[in-house]
């Protein structure tokens, strides 16, 4: 894989394909369903710079599962697979699974 370093407040992420059921247990389609709101973080930059010159590091950290904006984000393919580059301000949540 060819490696992408994400740079400033920026994240990369794989987004997760959910299988979606309608409540009556019924499997909808690719083109029914959403784009995926939640994702695995590849990778992180360094972090937000501040006017002052102090870098504030990122909240999220590699492994993370994470739920992010609907429309936020790049998207991005290498080798196949598909990729979203996201601002950490589109992150919404940090998911620990259990």
């Amino acid at each position: 894989m060819a490696e992408i370093r994400p740079l400033g407040d920026r994240v990369l992420v794989k987004p997760i394909e959910q299988e979606e059921r309608t409540k009556g247990g019924i499997v909808l389609p690719d083109t029914a369903k959403e784009k995926p709101q939640m994702g695995e973080v590849i990778a992180v930059g360094t972090g937000r710079l501040l006017e002052n010159g102090q870098r504030v590091p990122l909240e999220v950290k590699v492994g993370d599962r994470i739920i992010y904006a609907k429309y936020g984000g790049t998207e991005v393919k290498l080798d196949g697979v598909e990729y979203l580059i996201l601002r950490e301000s589109d992150i919404l949540a940090v998911h620990n699974e259990k």
